[in-house]
């Protein structure tokens, strides 16, 4: 194991304690001419039965394809070239295809942010939930129909028999993603990927399907990655929260800690656009961030070009993500320090 999963007090591997531990993942991607671009570079998290842990950062960050990374299906031309996804005491990235197929969907679940783009417009979303429960579950028919029937009433779907035999497209955007939570978890997956579910829902929506959400997790003491680009959802959601910048974790601790002491300058950056403050995003972007020369990511800090506060070291070695306090870790050469 390593360092870092051991300085985060982590049980042994094999441990029933630890949901999902993903140690130095590594995700490239060919370009044309030169190396590959690395868009998740050695990357460490850990996630324990009924947690939710929180992972936030700007679009093109990596986010999703860590997520998909997890289920070892990394959006193509990408490629894993390194890492351990352990699950249950397996490592994912060692599976065949077709053991893969088994776990995904019934002990691993993805929610996407898309509802429609994934449920099939020609089938009532009854026969799609009863589906899942027949393929994962081995369920005949009948029973198949009343598991169904019961999670369109877990997620609280008005006159769930009516919507049984309802296409999605006869369904509004709140109710269609309820179903898609329906799907995701039907089988009582004990990790679930939730990849910015709740965006483009009004704030009424969002909120009762994240209470949704946390409500059937810690009922079923299921394990959570909870993506947004929301930062304040996870102040609200989540145990854990996490940042991650071009493929790395920045920092990394409990809620309250990350929120009343948070450590690393991209983090406060992230806070600062979150309270909509130009005063405070000014202090935290350096005048000059625009002409500086950009760092080489493989041995200095990938937030180097973009840091008010990096110094000569930080273009040439990388930090490592080091705890400060009890749980938070902060990758940073010069992190801020509470008074």
């Amino acid at each position: 194991m390593p360092a870092f999963a051991q300085s985060i007090g982590l049980p042994p591997q094999n441990s029933a304690a630890v949901a999902l531990l993903v140690e130095r993942l590594r995700v490239e991607f060919p370009v044309l001419r030169g190396k590959p671009k690395v868009a998740i570079r050695d990357l460490d998290i850990s996630i324990r039965p009924g947690e939710i842990l929180g992972l936030v950062g700007e679009s093109g960050a990596g986010k999703t394809t860590l997520a998909r990374a997890i289920l070892n299906l990394p959006p193509a031309p990408g490629r894993i070239t390194a890492g351990v996804v352990q699950f249950d005491g397996v490592d994912l990235l060692r599976l065949s295809e077709g053991e893969l197929q088994r776990i995904r969907g019934r002990d691993i679940s993805m929610v996407v942010p898309n509802p429609r783009g994934e449920l099939n417009p020609l089938v009532p979303v009854g026969v799609q939930l009863a589906s899942i429960a027949q393929v994962h579950l081995d369920k005949d028919r009948h029973s198949a129909r009343a598991m169904a029937l019961e999670m369109l009433q877990a997620v609280q779907i008005p006159d769930p028999e009516r919507r049984m035999r309802a296409y999605p497209h006869e369904l509004s955007g709140g109710m269609a993603q309820r179903v898609v939570i329906a799907i995701a978890l039907m089988c009582s997956p004990r990790f679930i990927i939730s990849d910015d579910a709740t965006s483009g829902l009004d704030v009424t929506v969002q909120a009762q399907i994240l209470e949704l959400l946390r409500h059937l997790v810690r009922k079923q003491s299921s394990a959570m990655l909870f993506i947004t680009r929301d930062i304040g959802i996870t102040a609200h959601f989540c145990d854990r929260v996490a940042v991650i910048y071009r493929g790395e974790i920045m920092e990394i601790a409990p809620r309250e800690s990350f929120f009343l002491a948070p450590r690393h300058p991209y983090t406060m950056l992230l806070l600062a656009a979150f309270l909509h403050n130009p005063q405070l995003r000014r202090a935290w972007t350096p005048p000059d961030a625009s002409v500086r020369a950009n760092v080489d990511t493989e041995i200095g800090c990938a937030y180097t070009d973009r840091c008010p506060r990096a110094r000569k070291i930080c273009q040439t070695t990388k930090p490592l993500l080091a705890e400060r306090i009890s749980g938070h870790f902060v990758r940073c050469h010069f992190p801020l320090e509470r008074e």
